[in-house]
């Protein structure tokens, strides 16, 4: 990956959330012409992929996108994130310990107008695939109540009223929601779902299984390729495997249109050492691997000086992947020929394996800080990483501020630096002279870089 990539900096999620919005719906974009006055539209992309680790607000981030158009009394945004499993509670009958069943909001837009549209058939399409469990929705009275077939002593038998594991609960709400994400992406004027015109997906791999990671990118991306009715995404996620699976699949032409191919943004978003400010790099053609972000973090924050506890077992299961990779069990491996081989990996294991280590509140005493940097560099000048500059470092665009309560006419992206003596803003303006010219360099200076 380049390192000379560009890198945005935001300063709340409300911009960020507008910048993506500004990706998905086009601007308008000034023609080539000699006059420089006529405008056309930019179409703006049918995707994009969001990789960030846990605690960066990639949750938050879906709520401010669909906040956006809620706040223009307009929903148009169909979200999954950790609010969609609220929609759903449990009522285990703790009187009879027989009737357990799973209530829905159906008050909700999430479940709005879903009666008579055969949902049931179509997430049992879905939930087949992953579970043997079976289901009945009452929509009249918002239940579900779930079941099972089981074969004892050679007879087939039903039971019912089972209650099912957290892990297929989140399966069943998945799958529930790609039901609905089918609608959305199918319908026509008039018909349910017409108002999606965004589909913000959070995380979808954080409430399912590990070894179901590929087959349900696999699912989601064939969904995805098949909509027909201009809905536009995003799908953020902390996990690599998912991710890479995304952006290979969403790639090529899309299903309805032959001589139509898809158009996607992946990003990588980073918070440097929990601050207000948010960095945003464009991966390009070649999308972020999940270990070469983490070791991109590390050395971020061996730099910085922010070391905790997190950080010694964030680089020690780096170690053991690659000692694994290797065809060998054990993180010194990756010291062979070192002088201090020993040293490290009992460190490591100290620290990383101490008890209770994850609830000490004391600070790292320098000494530790000092042999985290020293390991990690060791390991880095033995396995040479192309580490993104993902705090942008390098010369980058100036932060962007919020998005103010009503619009503005400014620009949203880093420009290309034009001679000093003219900026963007004054290629499309008459000349000024005297103190009109010195009032407008003032103006020009005060919205240069604003989103």
């Amino acid at each position: 990956m380049s390192a000379s990539l560009e890198i945005l900096k935001f300063r709340s999620l409300k911009s960020l959330a507008a910048k993506f919005r500004k990706d998905l719906s086009g601007v308008r974009a000034r023609k080539k012409t000699a006059k420089r006055k006529a405008t056309s539209k930019v179409n703006g992309h049918d995707f994009i992929l969001l990789f960030a680790h846990n605690g960066v607000g990639k949750t938050r981030l879906s709520g401010e996108f669909k906040d956006i158009a809620k706040k223009r009394k307009a929903a148009d945004t169909l979200y999954f994130n950790a609010f969609t499993e609220d929609l759903f509670d449990w009522d285990n009958d703790f009187n009879g310990d027989t009737e357990r069943l799973l209530k829905f909001k159906s008050h909700s837009e999430f479940f709005k107008d879903l009666e008579g549209m055969g949902i049931d058939d179509q997430i049992r399409e879905h939930l087949h695939r992953y579970a043997d469990f079976n289901f009945d929705i009452n929509h009249t009275e918002e239940e579900i109540r779930f079941f099972r077939d089981v074969t004892e002593n050679g007879k087939r038998k039903r039971v019912q009223d089972i209650k099912i594991s957290r892990g297929e609960e989140n399966l069943f709400i998945w799958c529930f929601f790609l039901a609905i994400l089918k609608l959305a992406t199918e319908a026509e004027n008039g018909q349910p779902y017409d108002w999606v015109k965004y589909v913000y997906i959070d995380d979808p791999i954080s409430s399912l299984d590990e070894h179901n990671t590929i087959t349900v990118a696999s699912d989601l991306a064939d969904i995805l390729r098949k909509t027909s009715n201009g809905v536009k995404f995003v799908i953020s996620t902390h996990h690599g495997l998912f991710f890479n699976v995304m952006f290979n699949e969403l790639k090529g032409k899309s299903i309805h249109g032959e001589n139509i191919y898809i158009k996607k943004r992946a990003y990588f978003l980073h918070r440097p050492d929990e601050s207000q400010t948010y960095t945003l790099q464009d991966t390009k053609e070649s999308p972020f691997l999940h270990h070469v972000a983490v070791m991109a973090e590390l050395k971020t924050v061996s730099k910085s000086g922010v070391i905790s506890l997190h950080h010694f077992n964030v680089l020690r299961s780096v170690l053991e992947k690659t000692a694994i990779f290797f065809g060998s069990k054990h993180i010194s491996t990756c010291f062979n020929n070192h002088p201090k081989k020993s040293q490290y990996s009992r460190f490591l294991n100290v620290r990383s394996h101490a008890k209770y280590s994850i609830f000490e509140a004391n600070p790292l005493h320098e000494n530790e800080k000092k042999m985290f940097r020293e390991i990690l560099n060791a390991f880095l000048e033995r396995y040479q990483f192309a580490l993104p500059d993902i705090l942008g470092n390098a010369k980058s665009p100036k932060p962007l501020p919020a998005v103010p309560a009503q619009p503005v006419k400014t620009k949203v992206k880093a420009v290309k630096k034009l001679p000093e003596k003219q900026t963007l803003h004054d290629r499309h303006q008459p000349k000024a002279t005297g103190q009109h010219a010195l009032e407008h360099r003032r103006s020009t200076a005060r919205h240069d870089g604003c989103g």
